[in-house]
């Protein structure tokens, strides 16, 4: 089986396998490099997201 990197909260750090309470992990993400990125992509999907809304609510 693939490894899995989980990117945690706590710590802010990330991690390899079933360590952590999962409560406190993002994850899986398939590499490292895409765990420690984890919170700036979900910045930038928070603000995607946000703005398609906006979209959506001025075709109203």
């Amino acid at each position: 089986m693939a490894a899995e990197y989980w990117f945690n909260l706590d710590t802010n750090t990330v991690e390899e396998g079933d360590g952590s309470n999962k409560a406190h992990l993002m994850g899986p993400y398939p590499t490292y490099e895409a765990a420690a990125h984890a919170l700036e992509q979900a910045h930038a999907n928070t603000e995607r997201w946000d703005a398609e809304d906006e979209a959506d609510e001025l075709e109203r």
